[in-house]
């Protein structure tokens, strides 16, 4: 079984939901898209810094950068 056919791990499920009624209700609050968008990367970022190494963050934001570069 390939790794795209895999259940994601229920943590990641449990996480993705709660992200997704957070966005939900801001959204519902009128909360601007772009406030939104800030809000969950900076804290996105925080939980990196705390658990990863700088260098491992910039790979990320560098992955990141790329993807958004390619479309």
């Amino acid at each position: 079984m390939s790794d795209i056919d895999r259940e994601p791990p229920a943590e990641l499920s449990l996480a993705g939901s709660v992200v997704d009624k957070a966005i939900e209700y801001m959204s519902g609050q009128n909360v601007p898209p772009i406030a939104i968008a800030s809000a969950l990367l900076g804290g996105a970022m925080t939980m990196l810094a705390k658990s990863m190494p700088d260098a491992a963050i910039v790979r990320i934001l560098e992955n990141a950068i790329d993807s958004v570069r390619a479309g």
